[in-house]
Formats: structure tokens, sequence, C-alpha cells
């Protein structure tokens, strides 16, 4: 029986996904992150066994039990997997879990506007003036990257928009599924990239160079920008991956198309926040197969090191394993704590835009802290608490709210009005432009209200940090959530 649309998915183990494949005579062998069997959906007919010679293209994620094959791009959760493996008992041969119509149109949509956009972008070689070809380049800080890398990565440049074009192309029969676009924006002497994705951000699962990645290829680095991914291939001839939203989140989607490398070093930017994510990261890659290039000074982002001349190579033999025993000593710490002292300002944390007397009191939002506010009804803890937690969002720190107190449609009318800093009641004209901003934001929200099993709670906030690297939790409040007879217990 399938778990019922607005529940959430029973969880499952990996215990449990090994006894069912096994008692199912499935053929599968042991990855990284999943396990591999062959497709229910590729060739052979419906009453036949799965042969074990079939190529294992069906990947299962260790974690959650959800499933993506990549011959067919069928995907789903163990549950859509069970009932296909039902099917194929009955003879029926089985159909690949179809998302709403609504969003088939919306990816159709997506890909023929990237398909329009791409036809109007030309390689940045076939600008015809020399000038503005340096200019284009010189703006992105591109200039030591050659022609030939930016040909065969497939970068384009779209005049009107004066935005680098990236394309994502399908693994599977090489057609153009969406593209990220990034232009640059300066302030003063500050300069900003600022990226736009077709389809919409959520959905936007390209890992950029995926196409030219060998089936032999036993070693990846890791990206955390299209630019460096280009940079690190040029500089040191290696299988290079950028992810799609940076250091922000890798999308569990993405792992089967990561379990052929033996070794993968994540190399995703120059400050403490992308070392934080390199780690969480390396845990769902498998540590023991990760190593992690530490920022500093002589080891900024990949374009960076190829702009001032580094050895690339040299940096990239530096990188730290992962894995760790449980004992260390001092001399293993010794660079972190420097890196600590170097970096006051980033360990810290995300400072706040709009509070700068809470910087002063918090220093910024960490990870693994904890703050309580308190406070009578009535006294504004809602309202302050959604402003707190959409400042840090709006800078790219993934959120989750759970509100036991208010329904999740007012807490998001609450924090709309606040983003879009206006009474949208009277311009509802507006409403569409706002909406759309704000939908591109990296907040989620649990569907719990009023009092609530704590453990469903956790196993909730557990499996969005997994899905999507959730860093900051809210609760509120914690008396609606665990009830009044909860009282006198030390919570």
């Amino acid at each position: 029986v399938l778990p019922s649309p607005d529940g959430p998915a029973p969880s499952v183990s990996i215990t449990e996904i090994r006894q069912y494949l096994r008692a199912q005579d499935i053929p599968f062998h042991d990855g990284y992150s999943c396990l591999h069997t062959p497709s229910l959906f590729a060739g052979d007919r419906g009453d036949q066994p799965l042969s074990a010679s079939a190529p294992f293209t069906l990947f299962i994620d260790k974690t959650t039990g959800s499933f993506l094959c990549t011959a067919t791009l069928a995907e789903g959760t163990w549950q859509d997997f069970q009932a296909n493996v039902e099917l194929r008992h009955r003879g029926i041969t089985p159909i690949p879990p179809a998302s709403s119509e609504e969003m088939e149109e919306e990816m159709r949509q997506a890909r023929e506007d990237a398909r329009c956009i791409w036809e109007r972008a030309l390689p940045l070689c076939e600008l015809l003036d020399e000038k503005e070809i340096k200019e284009t380049k010189a703006l992105f800080g591109i200039s030591m990257v050659t022609d030939a890398t930016l040909k065969r990565f497939g970068v384009r440049y779209l005049r009107a928009a004066r935005s680098l074009v990236f394309p994502w192309f399908s693994p599977q029969d090489a057609t153009l599924k969406g593209l990220k676009l990034v232009r640059v924006e300066k302030k003063g002497s500050t300069i900003t990239y600022v990226e736009e994705t077709l389809p919409r951000f959520d959905s936007y699962r390209n890992l950029f160079g995926l196409p030219l990645i060998g089936r032999r290829d036993t070693e990846l680095v890791l990206a955390g920008w299209e630019l460096d991914a280009l940079a690190l291939h040029q500089a040191a001839g290696v299988a290079s991956l950028a992810l799609p939203r940076g250091a922000s989140c890798l999308p569990p989607t993405l792992l089967p198309y990561l379990e052929q490398f033996k070794r993968i070093t994540l190399w995703l930017g120059e400050d403490l926040r992308s070392w934080e994510a390199a780690k969480l990261f390396a845990r769902k890659l498998s540590l023991k197969r990760c190593s992690l290039v530490r920022p500093g000074n002589l080891q900024p982002r990949p374009l960076e090191a190829l702009n001032q001349g580094l050895n690339v190579t040299k940096i990239l033999r530096s990188a730290l394993l992962a894995s760790h025993k449980s004992i260390v000593s001092f001399r293993q710490l010794r660079e972190e704590v420097f890196g600590e002292l170097v970096n006051t300002e980033q360990v810290s944390g995300v400072k706040w835009a709009r509070f700068p007397e809470l910087n002063k009191l918090l220093k910024g939002h960490r990870r693994g802290e904890l703050t309580i506010f308190t406070g009578p009804t009535g006294s504004g803890k809602t309202t302050f608490i959604s402003e707190y937690a959409l400042d840090l969002c709006m800078q790219g720190v993934h959120t989750l709210w759970g509100s036991f107190e208010i329904n999740n449609v007012r807490l998001a009318k609450i924090m709309l009005t606040q983003f879009a800093g206006r009474r949208l009641e009277d311009q509802l004209e507006l409403y569409d432009e706002w909406a759309d901003r704000f939908e591109e934001l990296p907040l989620y929200f649990m569907t719990f209200h009023g009092q609530q099993n704590i453990k469903t709670v956790i196993d909730a906030m557990q499996h969005a940090v997994y899905m999507y690297d959730i860093t900051h939790v809210v609760v509120d409040n914690l008396q609606f959530m665990m009830g009044q007879e909860h009282l006198s217990v030390d919570r």
C-alpha cells in the first residue's frame, strides 16, 4: 500500500533494503552512498528475473531508499520501487512514477526557453571584436582560461544579458535540459556574481561537466562553481565537475552520478562556509574516498589559483583525507587552528544584514549553536524570528521552519511581506513578481501543527538536513510542540 500523499514517507533502513533485494532475487552490489542494481525499467520483459549480467544502472540511496535509474531517468521513493517490483512479478512492465502534469509542463517550458537562449548565445571566441572578447573575459576573471577549455565545456556568451551561459546536457542522450546564466554586478570595488537557472532553482540538477567524464575515470575533483571546474581541468588536466548550487547543497539525486569515482577531492571555494560544506558533503559521499582542499591564502578557489599562477596539481596533492580516526594530535589540528585565527570574521558565522546590534551579541549564525528567544505572548517573538531567519536565508543559509503555533500559510504571508518590504494586500498586481523571487530562497517548512511526538519531529529534521543540506532550524515554539502535559518533565 502506498503511503498517503500528505503524510511523510515511512523511513527505511539499509538493512531492510538489503533484505528485501535478497528476498526478491534482485542482484546488487554495495556502492559508496548507493546500492547498485540492474534497472527495472530498461530492457527485458517483466516476468523474467533481473540478470546479474545486465548493466547496474539503478541506484538506491542508502539513507532514504529513494532510487534513480541513470539509463531511463526514472526516479521515485522506496515505496515506488517496491510497487514496481510487484508489477514485475505479475508480468507487467514497470512504469516509472510520473510527476504531476503541471510539473511536466513547467519542465517542458523551461527546456524550450533554455533552447531559445542557447541558440542566441555565441561561443566567446566567435564574438567579432577582439577587444570585446578581452573585456568580457577580464570582467568574469577568466582571461587565463583558454578558448579551447571554454569550447570543450560548451560555455557561451549571451550579449543581450551580458551573461555567460553554462549548458546542462542530459547524461542520457545529450539533449539540452537547462542552462545557468551568470552575470557580473559591480558595486564600488566589490564584484558579485548573479546566477539564474532554467529550470527553476529547486529542480536545477546539473553536474556541470558530466558529459565529459569517461567511463574509466576513477578520480574526480568536485568544485563549487562552473568557472572553477574549467580552471581545474585546464590547470591540472583532472576530471572536474561543478555542483549546481555551489557550497550551499548537494542534492541526493546527484549521488548516483558520483558512484563510479574511487577518489573525490572537494575544493568548493575559499571561505570557511565552503570548508564546512565540504566536510558535510564528504559524509554524504562516504568519508573513506574523500579528500578536502582547505581554504587559505595559498589555497584560494581554483580559478584564483589559475589566475595567480599557483601550482594547482600541488594544491590537489596536499588535500586532507576526510576520514579521520578517533584520536588526533595537535600537529593534525595545527592548520585548522591557524585558519580559525586568520579568519576570525568568518569563524564568527554568517552576519545579519539587518541587525548590527545582534551581530555584537551573537557574532553571527554558526552551525551547532542553539539560541533561545523568550518573551510573553504577543511580544513579537514570531515576527522578529521570521525577520531574523529571512535575513540569513537571503544570504544563502538553508533554513527549515517548524511552526507549531501558527500555520504555514500565515507564516509565509508574514515572511513574504517582510521580504518585499511592503503591504502586498494593497498592491496585488506585484504579488507574482515578489512570490517568484521569494520562491528562489532556500526555505523549507515542516507541516506539523500543535503538539507532536518529538521523535517524529526529529526524524523530519534529519531527513531535511540530508535532502536539502539545512544548516538553520527554527522551532516556534517549544511549548506548543511539547504540549502542556510535558511542562513538568525536564525538556
